[in-house]
């Protein structure tokens, strides 16, 4: 859908879409904001199908800022992602200022997380992952500088959101957890194999610290497993436990994530990123 032609237009982003959205509703969906140079939803060139993103470009700058600013639409009952077109692709691509997040409630939407991270800095993405039952406990949100990400982690980590602790760290691509064969991803992999059950990944530990420690501090909400990951007979800071229930897992991530245990925060979630 296009208007009158443009020199230079302003370009946004826009994914998440749902799979029958089209350039006629992105245009519908956009056009209050301000003039329309045009729309286009990507799709694939043998189905025709829609790809699930596109693109709305802007006669004037201050319209797209000010779409921005909203960021999460709800258009045919699924939120979009929206970010600049041409602000720097390569942040995206080496994820600099990219954070995960785990132990969110069922009920916190992208526009919740938005809103709560949104003073840290500028924004490129923000995603919870869901299906029909609400959030799956996990999300992302991508910031435009390192630094930014640093100071949400520093000031979010631990923090109460919706009555339920999360767990915020910068994220890691898989190529650079691939270069390490003892990160947690292989050794919850390992781990599970071993323990079926309800598993809990918990890192920051003290580098003293021994599976007897581990198993000690988490015994209080339930029946457990515990193993700290060691290299050569010294802990990497990071470990698993493992509940019979849901009900204890859920309970140890209540009262354990955030606390301070010999001078260190504890993060602990369940091991939804494994």
């Amino acid at each position: 859908m296009a208007s009158s032609a443009s020199a230079l237009v302003f370009s946004l982003y826009v994914g998440d879409l749902h799979l029958e959205v089209s350039e006629v509703m992105l245009y519908e969906r956009f056009i209050p904001f301000g003039p329309i140079q045009s729309t286009r939803v990507c799709r694939d060139r043998n189905t025709w199908r829609s790809l699930g993103y596109g693109y709305v470009n802007f006669v004037n700058r201050s319209d797209a800022e000010h779409a921005v600013e909203f960021l999460m639409f709800d258009l045919m009952g699924q939120p979009m992602r929206i970010v600049w077109a041409d602000r720097n692709p390569a942040l995206r691509i080496t994820g600099v200022g990219n954070i995960f997040i785990q132990g969110l409630a069922k009920n916190i939407t992208s526009l919740n997380l938005h809103d709560t991270f949104s003073g840290f800095g500028a924004i490129l993405s923000c995603k919870v992952f869901a299906d029909e039952n609400g959030s799956k406990g996990y999300g992302f949100f991508h910031y435009e500088t390192y630094e930014a990400a640093e100071r949400a982690i520093q000031m979010l980590n631990g923090m109460m959101l919706n009555d339920q602790r999360v767990s915020i760290s910068h994220f890691r691509s898989f190529q650079e957890r691939q270069k390490d064969k003892s990160n947690p991803e292989h050794a919850m992999k390992n781990y599970k194999s071993l323990f079926p059950g309800e598993h809990l990944y918990v890192n920051n530990l003290h580098y003293s610290w021994t599976d007897h420690q581990l198993h000690r501090a988490f015994s209080p909400f339930g029946t457990v497993n515990a193993k700290v990951v060691m290299n050569g007979g010294r802990s990497k800071g990071f470990g698993f436990v493992c509940y019979a229930s849901r009900e204890a897992a859920a309970q140890a991530i209540t009262v354990m994530n955030g606390r301070i245990i010999a001078n260190r925060r504890l993060n602990v979630a369940f091991s939804v990123a494994f």
